[in-house]
């Protein structure tokens, strides 16, 4: 039997693939990958608010999944949306890369007053505001190669990029400073890759063979917070779960776009209960008035 692997045509979505690829060869399933372009790889020029943001880099590839031209699909976690398209589920989350922001170009304290810094996330830009408020935030599309390219060729002072994509190309020598997750709160589900399969398909029952439960639980605690706020993957909100021993903490926060105001929450729980804890801390967080920021931030 051979699954067709459905992917976007970057080098990082690439990589991804040819991953999940390995790690089914490795228990016996042979593999081919599928090139998907989806919306988010055509609209270059606008920043993906303008775009519409929620899902354009997988709904494309959703609709292939669901017409039956791919058996699953590998995306970063992050960019998939919390409510999956009719008759698809989420197979297997394989164990986490490093979730943490990176900036690339130059470290953090040695930035120069009004530094040009390009990022495509609000969620980066306004916490970046934060930490630097003399700084000039920038949208900057395109891959990882496009981007680094701007850098190098002097359009931005720094960059800002999740620091898994970089190390996953083998480009940890770019990083010049990394944000805990207190300086900077990363995307839910920042660092993990999700395989994607039709519901109770064959492909499902193997590919549930990859998924990782501790990096399950985590994420799955994040992205219930993102869930219960009503958030896309561009809103201005951050979250990142961690398991030790039994327990679960999430630290969670929500932005203005501008970096002015922010709302910040930390609890702990069982890590038998991650959408309960992710809840929780999203009751919290409106508690205190993070529905008028997230408004703000999508108007």
């Amino acid at each position: 039997m051979t699954l067709v692997i459905g992917s976007r045509g970057s080098q990082l979505a690439r990589w991804q693939a040819d991953h999940i690829a390995s790690r089914l060869l490795a228990i016996g399933v042979e593999t081919r990958i599928e090139i998907i372009r989806t919306s988010g790889d055509r609209l270059q020029n606008v920043s993906l608010v303008q775009a519409g943001g929620k899902g354009l880099f997988t709904k494309e590839i959703e609709e292939a999944l669901q017409q039956r031209a791919i058996d699953l699909a590998v995306h970063s976690l992050k960019d998939l949306p919390t409510e999956h398209p009719p008759g698809l589920v989420l197979a297997a989350i394989p164990e986490r890369e490093d979730p943490r922001d990176a900036l690339v170009g130059c470290p953090l304290d040695e930035l120069p007053h009004a530094a040009r810094v390009g990022t495509s996330s609000n969620r980066r830009r306004a916490q970046m505001l934060l930490l630097r408020p003399d700084l000039i935030v920038e949208p900057v599309r395109g891959n990882v190669d496009t981007r680094l390219r701007k850098l190098h060729s002097g359009e931005f002072n720094a960059i800002l990029l999740a620091a898994a994509g970089l190390r996953r190309l083998n480009l940890e020598k770019e990083i010049a400073h990394l944000f805990t997750p207190e300086e900077i709160c990363p995307a839910p589900g920042q660092g993990a890759l999700a395989v994607q399969t039709r519901e109770g398909d064959r492909a499902f029952e193997i590919c549930r063979k990859l998924d990782h439960e501790p990096t399950s639980a985590a994420v799955r605690c994040e992205r219930a917070l993102l869930t219960a706020l009503g958030g896309g993957c561009q809103l201005p909100i951050g979250a990142y779960a961690e398991i030790d021993g039994e327990t679960l903490t999430l630290l969670a926060g929500v932005f203005s776009p501008d970096g002015g105001r922010h709302l910040k929450v930390s609890v702990a729980g069982l890590q038998t209960l991650p959408e309960e804890l992710g809840y929780e801390a999203a009751e919290r967080l409106l508690a205190d008035g993070a529905g008028t920021l997230l408004g703000s931030a999508a108007s």
